[in-house]
């Protein structure tokens, strides 16, 4: 093989690896383009005017950015039906809007683990079997209202879906909750600390939340009260939720009396709802 040939030869497999390893996203992207250029339907609109109040008050560009990432959720993620529910449009719709606040500021990517959204006509019971501290198997037995998998699956109880997009401000939305997990559970399990990008300062991440964790605590020991709902305190996954529904839902309640989480929590979804 002489000189000019090798080269071809080397220049066509440079091409064939650079096809593998960037096509599909390359693909992955155009597809999400042609799905923004299309226009937000009249219907889905009257959805978000309809059970989604807060909709209508947020900036123009929130609410546009909002529709695009909406438009993407929708066409990418599937969504199934539980115990009689028939999926339709409202619920696709006014799930996507919701988990789209949490992507406002490019976190996430699209909620790239995700694949499918699981809806229940209201809430679901789930029975587990762990271990007690003696080793002894126990089962345990629940009724939810959500719940994030790490293996890529968020089933939603539609009745607090729709309670928790009517009242954008008491501080609880079963959508936003999950889908923080979902978040959280991006590179393994949820654990308090989600991906923050290579740059990301986890030592201030985990002295802020680790702080206000435990302050949390404290305050629930001693049997007082305050903002953070006392759900926040059963592990750090919990706690990033149940605070990621308070950044969104209450935002200048919790900047006022837990200013050092509200920043990080800023910083981190790269927006200020405070300023909608």
């Amino acid at each position: 093989m002489n000189t000019v040939a090798a080269l071809a030869f080397l220049g066509l497999v440079l091409l064939s690896v650079a096809g593998w390893l960037w096509g599909p996203a390359w693909w992955r992207a155009r597809r999400r383009a042609r799905v923004q250029r299309q226009p937000f339907p009249r219907a889905w609109r009257r959805i978000l005017r309809r059970r989604m109040p807060a909709f209508a008050l947020l900036p123009p560009d929130i609410q546009q950015r909002i529709k695009k990432i909406a438009q993407i959720l929708i066409a990418e993620k599937p969504f199934i039906g539980c115990a009689g529910v028939r999926i339709n449009d409202e619920m696709r719709v006014l799930v996507a809007a919701q988990a789209a606040l949490l992507l406002l500021g490019g976190r996430g990517g699209y909620y790239r683990n995700l694949r499918q959204v699981l809806i229940y006509p209201g809430a679901f019971v789930v029975d587990r079997i762990g271990s007690d501290a003696a080793g002894l198997a126990q089962e345990s037995r629940r009724v939810l209202a959500g719940e994030s998998w790490q293996e890529g699956q968020v089933i939603l109880s539609w009745d607090d879906v729709l309670a928790g997009a009517a009242d954008p401000g008491d501080g609880r939305n079963v959508v936003i909750h999950e889908f923080a997990h979902q978040l959280d559970q991006d590179h393994g399990r949820a654990n308090g600390a989600p991906w923050l990008g290579r740059h990301g300062d986890y030592g201030r991440w985990s002295a802020v939340l680790g702080h206000e964790y435990a302050q949390l605590q404290q305050r629930l020991a001693r049997g007082e009260g305050g903002l953070i709902d006392p759900y926040a305190a059963t592990d750090a996954a919990e706690f990033f939720a149940v605070v990621s529904e308070l950044f969104f839902e209450q935002p200048a309640a919790l900047a006022q009396a837990h200013p050092e989480l509200h920043a990080e929590l800023a910083a981190y979804y790269g927006v200020d709802p405070r300023l909608w």
